[in-house]
C-alpha cells in the first residue's frame, strides 16, 4: 500500500473550489509532482486559459540537446531570471530551487498521482512521442524511458515528499497548495477554470 502524507501536513492546503477561485487572479503558479503525472499538460492548459508564460524546467532550465544536463549554477541563474517575470506558470519539482521560486509564487499545484498512474503516464507518453522530442523538452532530447527513470518514478513519493513538504514549509509557508490525486480531480479543476478563450 502506497503511503501518502495527508493534506493536513500542508499549512495552506486548499480544495478544488478554493483553488479555482485563487487561480482566477494568480499571476505566478508553480506546478510540481512526479514525472508522468500530467504536470506539463495541466500547466499548458492553465497557461492558455489565463495567457500566462509557460516555463518548463525540463525544456528551459535543466536539459541541453541530447540529454546533457546544464551546470547547476547555470540552472539556478536561469530560474532566478525566469521568476522575475510578472505572469508565469512554471512546471517542475526540484525542491533545491524552492528558495528562489516559492517567494515569487502565488499558488502551488501539487500533481500527486499514484506511482502506477505516473508510470502509465510516462510509458504512454514515450509511445506517443517515440523517436521525437515532445514540446515540453529541450530540442534534441528524444523521448525515452529506461529502468532508472521508472525506478525514479516508483520511489518518488518516498524520496521526494519529505523534501517537498520541508521546502514548502520553509520557503512558502503562506502559499496556498492544491493537491490533485486523480485525473478526475484534474478535469474537475479545469472545468471550474473554464476553457481558453
Amino acid at each position: 500500500m502506497e503511503q501518502i502524507v495527508a493534506p493536513q501536513a500542508l499549512s495552506h492546503a486548499v480544495d478544488i473550489d478554493q483553488a479555482a477561485r485563487i487561480l482566477q487572479r494568480a499571476e505566478r503558479i508553480l506546478v510540481i509532482g512526479c514525472s508522468g503525472g500530467g504536470k506539463s499538460t495541466l500547466s499548458q492548459k492553465i497557461a492558455a486559459r489565463f495567457d500566462l508564460a509557460y516555463v518548463s524546467i525540463d525544456r528551459d532550465v535543466l536539459w541541453l540537446p541530447g540529454w546533457v544536463q546544464r551546470d547547476s549554477e547555470e540552472q539556478r541563474d536561469i530560474i532566478v531570471a525566469k521568476v522575475q517575470g510578472e505572469r508565469w506558470i512554471m512546471d517542475g519539482t526540484n525542491p533545491s530551487t524552492f528558495d528562489v521560486r516559492l517567494p515569487r509564487t502565488d499558488f502551488v499545484i501539487w500533481v500527486r498521482m499514484s506511482r502506477l498512474v505516473c508510470i502509465w503516464g510516462a510509458v504512454s507518453r514515450w509511445i506517443k512521442w517515440m523517436g521525437r522530442t515532445r514540446p515540453e523538452m529541450a530540442p534534441g532530447c528524444i523521448e525515452k524511458v529506461d529502468w532508472e527513470f521508472l525506478r525514479f518514478i516508483w520511489t518518488f513519493e518516498e524520496k521526494f515528499t519529505p523534501r517537498v513538504l520541508a521546502g514548502l514549509a520553509q520557503h512558502g509557508p503562506d502559499v496556498p497548495v492544491l493537491q490533485l490525486k486523480s485525473r478526475g480531480e484534474m478535469r474537475q479543476l479545469l472545468d471550474l477554470l473554464g476553457r481558453p478563450a
